[in-house]
């Protein structure tokens, strides 16, 4: 699936991207409010982890990647077969530019014409940025996780968000 929108072009993540999609997650990681994740993993690792088919990059007219989007399956319980848990991460250059959403929204298409009827995340409470993209790309807020994981030696709180897909019954 290919969609353009704004000079931005989206379309599947494969290892071609791979090199620039690790280091856009290493710069999400480095912000600190993104992951408890440390390091980015190695290709191989990601590439295992995501869902092929709900997994896309954002690039500009020159092939750049902007940013990407990918989900991984939150259980292998068949009860949870229409249920992901999903990451986004925009270059620190791209942002503000429309590029989170129209990965939000390839994932959501790609979900959906495959029946995933959930699409959840956490979010650190500190990265309003996120919060604010993905209430304006129909996820609303289930709660927070208080003080759910150690990141730097701190406690952290965790925003669990989810998208109900209106056409999956």
């Amino acid at each position: 699936m290919t969609l353009r929108t704004n000079a931005i072009r989206i379309t599947g993540l494969t290892a071609e991207h791979a090199r620039e999609v690790l280091a856009i997650y290493q710069l999400g990681i480095d912000e600190g409010n993104a992951t408890f994740e440390t390091a980015a993993p190695r290709w191989d690792a990601f590439d295992t982890a995501k869902l092929p088919d709900h997994r896309h990059v954002a690039l500009d007219h020159d092939g750049r990647v902007l940013g990407w989007v990918a989900a991984t399956k939150v259980s292998d319980r068949c009860a949870y077969a229409g249920v992901v848990e999903h990451s986004v991460y925009v270059h620190p250059y791209a942002r503000n530019r429309g590029v989170g959403f129209a990965l939000l929204e390839a994932l959501i298409a790609s979900t959906e014409a495959a029946g995933i009827w959930t699409i959840q995340s956490g979010v650190f409470p500190e990265n309003t940025a996120s919060l604010t993209l993905h209430q304006r790309a129909g996820f609303r807020v289930i709660g927070t996780r208080e003080r759910i994981g150690r990141h730097h030696g701190a406690w952290r709180d965790v925003v669990l968000i989810e998208r109900r897909s209106p056409r999956i019954a």
